[in-house]
């Protein structure tokens, strides 16, 4: 049901109008409304009720390693040289697996296996397999190929060799941090990745059959102009990732010291990124990517278009993902857990995290248990974010109420967003427009009932 968007530039005035700051609705409730006092007999029925459902499993590890500082990254992250501190980490890892599979039973099947950072190439072949034999020992992974088992890459760090060895361990997918390929902004940054490197490990993971490949490009970093990332977009476009995330820098130096070594007056303007997400947006476009929704894209063959077109995508912590019927596990410093209608998220201090690991302890610091009006939300702004349009008789038929009395000030809000043309509102429901579609995020925030208490800073909608 993936439409055409609409030229960004023929938009220009209702950018200006709703590019708000906003969540980007990974989840809802929203990561920071997890409480410090939520309760571990609420994690505890989440995996009982979990056990009785017999849900496949999706496992994330989040490794914070990092080779050096990508001074951008708003990630969980450590930065060091010592590499020693990666098997103290795993040790850790491996109580925390067998803590859970403990409580979740180790024959459950993990459709989804994620290795997150950080920068999960900084682990040596010989850890990496280590990390994956821990794994198969607590958990149920398939040998067949079948699962979705994808990790996260530094190409200027990682050597065509290694992709050999996660295909090898079952990696299937792989997902590297290109952001731009100009040496001038990867200098500004500290991030470093030739075309060549990148060219050089594409040939590889052809090689080994990874079944995709998705690019990660940032706009809106110092010394960028729409001149300079079309040769980006050039070189990219010539590779022919089977996904391209385009993220929008948020530059936020209060909340990430990392970025206060970025000079502000490097940085386009707003009008300048604006000018960028256009001529990335059409060219992409052009070439035959679809636009998944935000600042994803993928190539129509791609599961993620499929999965958009058949009705099946979803979103959650990890971002547009086909496997939401799974219980998502996070392990690991600062990961976040979604089993049921109960989110919760481990400590994001690595210290804090191996020693409540060496008490015997679970390192989780918070949490929420969804209420009903909460899981009524999350379907609404889940289906608004992944297929731009909101049924409101299968909302009626899932949760027994009547949208018009139960979203009646939401409803009149949306009005306001239809004389726009942002999208159209009838008595069937919600279909968002090309235009609305880049404003997504800002859409989904109608529906959002913390926005009004919240003290967090969010980035920008474009």
């Amino acid at each position: 049901m993936n439409q055409s968007v609409m030229p960004l530039h023929s938009a220009a005035e209702l950018i200006d109008r709703y590019d708000l700051s906003g969540p980007r609705y990974t989840s809802y409730p929203t990561a920071p409304q997890m409480r410090e006092d939520f309760a571990e007999v609420e994690l505890l029925n989440a995996l009982a009720r979990s056990v009785r459902l017999q849900r496949p499993l999706s496992l994330y590890f989040h490794l914070p390693f990092c080779q050096s500082l990508c001074y951008y990254c708003g990630c969980n992250k450590v930065v060091t040289q010592k590499r020693q501190r990666v098997l103290a980490y795993l040790r850790r890892l491996e109580q925390e697996m067998a803590d859970y599979a403990a409580l979740l039973g180790s024959h459950r099947p993990v459709r989804q296996l994620h290795w997150g950072g950080g920068t999960p190439s900084y682990l040596s072949d010989d850890e990496m397999h280590l990390l994956m034999q821990m794994t198969r020992r607590h958990f149920h992974l398939a040998d067949d190929d079948s699962g979705d088992f994808s990790v996260e890459i530094h190409p200027g760090q990682t050597a065509p060799s290694t992709l050999g060895v996660l295909r090898e361990l079952g990696f299937n997918r792989v997902s590297m941090g290109v952001q731009d390929f100009d040496e001038k902004v990867q200098a500004a940054v500290n991030r470093h990745n030739s075309r060549a490197q990148v060219e050089q490990l594409m040939t590889q993971l052809r090689r080994h059959q990874f079944r995709s490949v998705n690019m990660d490009l940032i706009y809106g970093l110092p010394h960028q102009s729409a001149e300079s990332f079309a040769h980006t977009l050039e070189v990219v476009q010539a590779l022919r990732p089977d996904r391209i995330s385009l993220f929008n820098y948020a530059h936020m130096p209060e909340r990430f010291n990392s970025q206060r070594l970025i000079h502000t007056e490097h940085l386009p303007s707003p009008a300048q990124k604006l000018e960028i997400f256009t001529e990335a947006l059409d060219r992409l476009t052009d070439s035959g990517y679809i636009h998944i929704g935000m600042d994803h894209f993928a190539l129509p063959d791609d599961e993620l278009a499929v999965a958009q077109r058949e009705g099946r995508l979803q979103r959650n912590f990890q971002g547009y993902v086909v496997h939401n019927h799974c219980d998502l596990l996070g392990l690991g410093v600062s990961s976040i857990s979604s089993v049921g209608d109960v989110y919760w998220q481990n400590t994001r201090r690595i210290d804090t995290y191996q020693q409540r690991l060496d008490q015997g302890k679970l390192a989780v610091e918070r949490g929420k248990t969804l209420s009903r009006d909460d899981q009524i939300r999350r379907y609404v702004i889940s289906e608004l974010i992944c297929h731009f349009s909101l049924s409101f008789a299968e909302l009626q038929y899932r949760f027994g109420i009547d949208p018009f009395m139960y979203f009646a000030p939401e409803l009149a809000e949306l009005n306001r967003l239809a004389k726009d043309r942002l999208l159209t509102l009838d008595s069937k429901g919600i279909s968002v427009s090309g235009h609305g579609r880049l404003l997504i995020r800002r859409i989904c925030m109608v529906f959002d009932t913390y926005l009004a208490d919240s003290q967090v800073v969010y980035s920008r909608v474009i």
